[in-house]
């Protein structure tokens, strides 16, 4: 709530009303009463006497709120109250609105019976309020005596058709007033060319306080910085918004973060660019220009360069990179990244960022890695808060504690509800002692989408399978290919995960666990105790030099088994009613865990881009007399 009682109006209307008058230019074509305010440098009128305020309260039949009460007895109206009312109503203009202008009724028209009590509060408005706009770019300035605070204050509403906006609500006259006044220096603000520099005492100070709020930045103070950076912003002071669009994006923020002023300028667009660039990837459906829009002001290379960035953002083989120390930190972190370590990545880059080195004064922060198609998926808000709280680009400061990392370290979250709750089948095979590139060439054939023994480039595994539908040329219920993505699972161990099988066929299943395991060991997992499928199963399979040391499967209620199983893996130990299936799954994914000393990073599959490959299948060759349909796709 704003103080309006001791506020001093004559000070702050002579100082609005002294930058109006310095902010024209010579040659600028005014009417008489503006010019005789220039030279006045005065935009009210003389005060309102306590009798004319008392006899507009008489013929309004209502006492005016304490706010505009205190302005009339200063100024008994206002000239260019921002940049699109061009007189405000003093004691002898103001009038209940009435609906006039008939808004009422074309805001009524968008009701209906689902219509909510502030929707219908808003449609009334035009019939209850006191109007103060008398000339104004169809702008519409009404105080609200139904919207009433406290302090008996109104709130006051401003509204125009070319806004494509609904009514703007200020919490009461100074507060408008105020918002005009800022509306004011924000337009004087974008000069064009040629025309004199707008600076007066407040445009001094504000830049000066950008500037605090740049060194708070650097020093790790953002949360200071921010609301520096907003106050200057809301005068329009060059800077202030492409500063604090630079803080906002690295605490996950994307709508309307532009870096204004900052993204055309050649020396900032290597980190810059490629963020903007990538929302506009994401949401732009191949619709380009809107990305123009956001360049205007660029020459013809960066745009270009733009168009360029937009083409690997959309193949998904952007690759960011900086210089000096904090550059080879993340050539470190975007390979634990692409293999699945993301808080191993993470740490990499956070550890780095007193290392980094700013491309200019209005540079805040590294800023290119979050549109890195395998370093982004790592950015969450607390991770960026974490960054911009560390001191950085020459700036002392002690460091903030690092943010906890987000794997839990073991297997059992896959039995946790995923949002939508639909992983509720999943299979995947561990391998001890092998790199993740390995994989392919112990679990493919090369007879699948390409070449199988080669890995694609990272992606989610939602794109993935995409990707994999949409290339596939031959479908056939005799094999089941999984596409599998694949990263380390621990210490010594990679993996290969699908977290959208097909269902279980027990009496074709082959698992891939003796092939995976020649000269090491080979673990395969495939729960289905959760899936709606059929069903529930779980099995489990453990290999070593190419044989199968043991294995079971739960299904139909029984469980079938193999080999001399361990007793933490015994599957007596977890099998019985199965009145819970989630509470079985989690105790036999701890179980592995333990037996094995692996994990799956949660972060990386959940959120992240890995890399894929599609696996041989996982069920045997039809036998003979076994017959089944192939459908081929051409096209």
């Amino acid at each position: 709530m704003t103080d309006t009682t001791t506020f001093d109006w004559r000070s702050f209307l002579r100082r609005w009303s002294g930058e109006w008058a310095d902010s024209l230019t010579d040659d600028e074509t005014r009417g008489e009463d503006d010019e005789a305010a220039r030279r006045a440098r005065w935009l009210g009128f003389p005060p309102a006497s306590e009798e004319r305020i008392a006899a507009m309260e008489e013929r309004l039949g209502r006492r005016m709120p304490p706010s505009y009460r205190e302005f009339l007895e200063v100024s008994d109206g206002w000239r260019h109250a921002g940049g699109f009312v061009w007189l405000l109503a003093g004691t002898e203009e103001a009038r209940w609105h009435d609906n006039e202008s008939g808004l009422a009724d074309t805001f009524e028209e968008y009701l209906d019976e689902d219509s909510g009590p502030e929707e219908w509060r808003e449609a009334d408005l035009w019939r209850r309020a006191l109007q103060l706009d008398v000339e104004s770019d169809i702008t519409h300035v009404l105080l609200d005596p139904e919207d009433v605070d406290e302090d008996g204050e109104w709130a006051v509403y401003t509204w125009a058709s070319w806004r494509a906006a609904p009514p703007e609500r200020h919490a009461n006259f100074l507060e408008f007033m105020r918002d005009m006044y800022r509306e004011f220096h924000s337009l004087r603000s974008r000069r064009s060319d040629g025309e004199p520099v707008f600076a007066n005492d407040t445009t001094l100070r504000l830049d000066a306080l950008v500037e605090e709020a740049r060194l708070a930045a650097l020093s790790g103070d953002w949360e200071l910085a921010v609301r520096s950076l907003d106050e200057a912003k809301e005068y329009g002071r060059p800077r202030a918004a492409g500063l604090g669009d630079q803080i906002r994006r690295l605490l996950g923020q994307t709508y309307m973060v532009r870096f204004d002023g900052l993204v055309t300028n050649p020396r900032y667009a290597p980190e810059l660019l490629p963020p903007l660039v990538a929302e506009h990837a994401a949401h732009s459906y191949r619709d380009d220009s809107t990305l123009r829009f956001h360049l205007r002001g660029a020459d013809d290379d960066l745009v270009a360069l733009a168009y360029a960035t937009l083409d690997q953002m959309r193949s998904g083989t952007y690759r960011y990179t900086a210089a000096g120390p904090f550059g080879e930190a993340v050539e470190r972190a975007r390979e634990l990244a692409r293999w699945g370590d993301t808080d191993g990545a993470w740490a990499t880059l956070r550890d780095a960022v007193p290392l980094w080195e700013p491309l200019g004064p209005d540079h805040l922060a590294p800023l290119g890695w979050v549109a890195d198609p395998v370093l982004g998926p790592m950015l969450t808000p607390e991770r960026g808060r974490e960054l911009l709280s560390t001191p950085r680009g020459g700036q002392a400061a002690e460091a903030p504690r690092p943010t906890a990392g987000l794997d839990p370290g073991d297997l059992a979250w896959l039995a946790e509800p995923d949002p939508g709750n639909n992983r509720t089948s999943y299979r995947f095979v561990l391998v001890e002692g092998v790199a993740p590139e390995e994989l392919p060439q112990r679990l493919a054939d090369g007879d699948g989408d390409g070449d199988g023994t080669v890995l694609n480039e990272p992606v989610t595994l939602w794109e993935a399978r995409r990707r994999s539908l949409e290339s596939r040329r031959e479908f056939s219920p005799f094999e089941d290919r999984a596409l599998m993505a694949v990263g380390r699972a621990g210490d010594g161990w990679s993996f290969a995960f699908d977290g959208d099988p097909a269902p279980l066929d027990q009496r074709r299943f082959v698992s891939p666990a003796a092939a995976a395991s020649g000269g090491t060991r080979a673990v395969v997992v495939w729960s289905g105790l959760r899936t709606s499928r059929g069903e529930p199963f779980f099995h489990l399979s453990v290999a070593r030099d190419g044989a199968e040391e043991y294995a079971f499967t739960y299904a139909d209620g029984e469980v079938r088994s193999s080999g001399e199983i361990p007793g933490a893996l015994d599957p007596s130990r977890f099998f019985g009613d199965l009145e819970d299936g989630t509470e079985v799954e989690q105790t036999l994914l701890q179980a592995v865990t333990g037996e094995f000393g692996v994990f799956l990073p949660r972060h990386a599959i959940v959120n992240g881009r890995l890399h894929t490959f599609t696996t041989r299948s996982w069920t045997r060759p039809p036998r003979d007399g076994e017959t089944y349909t192939v459908i081929r796709v051409h096209g």
